[in-house]
């Protein structure tokens, strides 16, 4: 019986330090600096210009709840926009129903995307962030539509919508 305690409390030991290593080594990918983005802001900027959950979520990678954007189900024609920066990212014309609770797009904007490798959460993806101020975006996935076969799986909050203007 002790034998058994001592490979479970080693393999409990291992397993945290692999756990806390990963993490670590992994820890930029949780937090946006201001490095390399035409538009920089101290936190205190952000704050103040941002609500709480769009801090949250473009300035700290987080991730709203699936199906709480009202943007997921918004099929009007316009553009949608970064709600850091107001950078244009997608149109209405590359948007479509994934499903998944979240907005999603087949295709950005020329130039408006920039995209990295995230590493949290003990998988790989692909992050999607905004060029201009490297707010945090969402994912993108090779489950999408034609023609793209790509899916940008984007948060709402970090997004705003423009309607397109009647002519």
């Amino acid at each position: 019986m002790q034998r058994r305690n001592f490979i479970w409390a080693g393999a409990a030991i291992v397993g945290s330090a692999w756990g806390l290593s990963y993490l670590r080594g992994n820890s930029s990918a949780m937090t946006t600096t201001n490095e390399n983005f035409e538009i920089t802001k101290t936190e205190a900027e952000w704050r103040q210009i941002l609500t709480p959950e769009q801090f949250q979520v473009l300035r700290q990678h987080g991730t709203e709840r699936a199906g709480t954007s009202p943007l997921d189900k918004q099929y009007g024609q316009g553009t949608y926009i970064c709600a850091g920066c107001e950078l244009p990212l997608f149109t209405s014309e590359t948007k479509f129903d994934s499903r998944t609770g979240w907005p999603s797009f087949y295709a950005p904007i020329e130039d408006a995307i920039a995209t990295t490798t995230d590493k949290s959460w003990f998988m790989t993806r692909v992050e999607v962030h905004c060029r201009r101020c490297g707010g945090h975006l969402g994912h993108v996935f090779d489950d999408g539509p034609r023609p793209t076969g790509q899916r940008y799986c984007m948060n709402g909050v970090s997004l705003k919508f423009l309607p397109s203007q009647a002519t």
